[in-house]
């Protein structure tokens, strides 16, 4: 089994890899639509210090990033198997439903389970999600 972290990705806030695989399975840790420098898509902060989150724009940053790891470890998003998604509020969930079904469709995407959490590791997350593809190695 081996595990990596990727150069021009943000790196991991913790003791972890962007991702491992083992065998044929590429886990994909927990991933949030933090950029290279530490900004967050869907995160706007006006000159007042007024926060907007943006949902949608935030499951387009996770989507992409998502990709760009399976990429990494030469996969793709139609090698996912499995996506857990976590969300701060259960009223987001329309919006990042949305968004998802750009990218996946309910036959041939992976399974998929979304769980309302009290917090993510910074303040501006509305979303979180931790992914498991299939992808002959």
């Amino acid at each position: 089994m081996s595990g990596k972290i990727i150069d021009g990705k943000a790196k991991p806030l913790g003791a972890y890899p962007h991702y491992k695989r083992a065998g044929d399975f590429i886990f994909v840790s927990g991933t949030s639509s933090r950029r290279e420098d530490n900004s967050h898509e869907g995160v706007e902060i006006d000159a007042d210090g007024n926060v907007t989150l943006d949902i949608k724009a935030q499951t387009h940053g996770v989507i992409k990033n998502i990709e760009s790891t399976l990429k990494a470890a030469g996969a793709e998003l139609s090698d996912l198997v499995e996506i857990s998604t976590y969300l701060i509020s259960m009223d987001d969930f329309a919006g990042y439903n949305q968004v998802y079904g750009e990218y996946f469709n309910a036959e041939t995407g992976p399974s998929r389970t979304t769980i309302a959490v009290s917090e993510l590791p910074h303040p501006h997350l509305l979303i979180e999600i931790k992914a498991v593809a299939y992808k002959k190695g």
